[in-house]
């Protein structure tokens, strides 16, 4: 039984609960060893059973998930999977969990609620495995401390555009190295796994911790100087070079290495029309997404930065693309705003 992992689960919802260890205990690897309504009574079941991960409702009596899960992470580090609604109000403490140190999300259906449960059922299996595996940390409240904007006197910009991908883990990893940037950074385009009614709330979330512009992309957007680029969550991106101007393009499709929007799309667009004046960059993630178009890149001549596994949720894409050799540089979540720097600029 030891090896079997053990999951506590906390919603208020009587039917949530029910669903939830239904859902678990289809799977043998999962023993569901208790269910709490409350973040009170989860204290107690914590410490009576020891749990390997927890899946926590984000609203819910005596106390809020969110502040349920700051003490959690401050206290007792675990592996946290959070049940979340589509709502804008769900989406904003989403990310907030995540930022605090949840491993990741599931959304709750918002029609036909049993039978969307049953929809989701292998995501959620999937998602409380891997998080069993995610490497968690204290929660601490973030200090960024900015890098000084590069003067544009003393440095000129040697490339043109910078592309990121990121899954598990990701929402963290890309506000560590997107805050401290000055505003003179090439166009950046990014593509985190996340649905479509995420992607405007994160996109907003960014906006106000970095010097930088961050926007979800928008068809033909045209690429700007210190302007960040989200991928919705329902699309692919891509990069095209029209008339000497890079312009964002968004098309529907069919989910590229399991995901919609897909690394790999974006890294082969970008390929296509000018890796030499490129840099990728691999974050934190859980499977392969993303390690092909990193290989192309590199073979055309782009630099490539891959987050290191001692700095990952979850060491899987970053892994996969290092493995396929499609890595220049690999290193510490924290050191890679100031490699970023490195290669973006070089002394007049």
């Amino acid at each position: 039984m030891s090896s079997l992992i053990k999951v506590l689960i906390v919603d208020d919802s009587a039917l949530m609960r029910q669903m939830l260890i239904s859902i678990l205990e289809s799977d043998p690897a999962f023993d569901v060893v208790g269910a709490a309504p409350h973040p009170l009574k989860a204290r107690e079941l914590i410490k009576k059973l020891n749990p390997d991960v927890l899946t926590l409702d984000i609203e819910m009596p005596e106390m809020n998930g969110i502040d349920f899960l700051k003490k959690i992470m401050s206290l007792r580090p675990m592996p946290v999977v959070m049940i979340s609604s589509l709502t804008q109000s769900g989406a904003e403490m989403t990310l907030q969990a995540l930022e605090i140190g949840a491993v990741d999300f599931v959304s709750k259906p918002q029609l036909d609620f049993q039978h969307g449960m049953e929809m989701k059922a292998q995501e959620i299996i999937d998602k409380v495995k891997m998080a069993a595996l995610a490497k968690v940390k204290a929660f601490e409240t973030p200090k960024i401390t900015p890098i000084k904007p590069v003067p544009v006197e003393s440095r000129s910009v040697k490339k043109k555009m910078i592309v990121i991908g990121s899954s598990t883990g990701g929402v963290e990893a890309l506000r560590t190295v997107l805050a401290p940037l000055p505003a003179n950074m090439p166009p950046i385009f990014v593509v985190q796994h996340m649905p479509k009614q995420f992607t405007v709330t994160f996109s907003c979330r960014l906006n106000t911790l970095t010097d930088l512009y961050v926007k979800e992309a928008e068809h033909n957007d045209i690429a700007q100087q210190g302007c960040v680029y989200i991928a919705p969550g329902d699309r692919h991106l891509q990069v095209v070079e029209e008339k000497g101007q890079l312009v964002c393009k968004l098309s529907d499709g069919e989910a590229v290495t399991g995901h919609i929007p897909s690394a790999n799309v974006l890294f082969d667009s970008v390929s296509e029309i000018s890796p030499k004046d490129t840099i990728g960059v691999i974050l934190s993630g859980m499977g392969k997404d993303g390690a092909e178009g990193l290989v192309s890149m590199k073979k055309n001549g782009a630099y490539n930065i891959g987050q290191n596994e001692q700095s990952c949720v979850v060491y899987g894409m970053p892994r996969v693309a290092k493995e396929m050799g499609g890595i220049n540089l690999e290193c510490d979540l924290k050191k890679i705003p100031s490699a970023l720097l490195n290669v973006c600029f070089e002394t007049k």
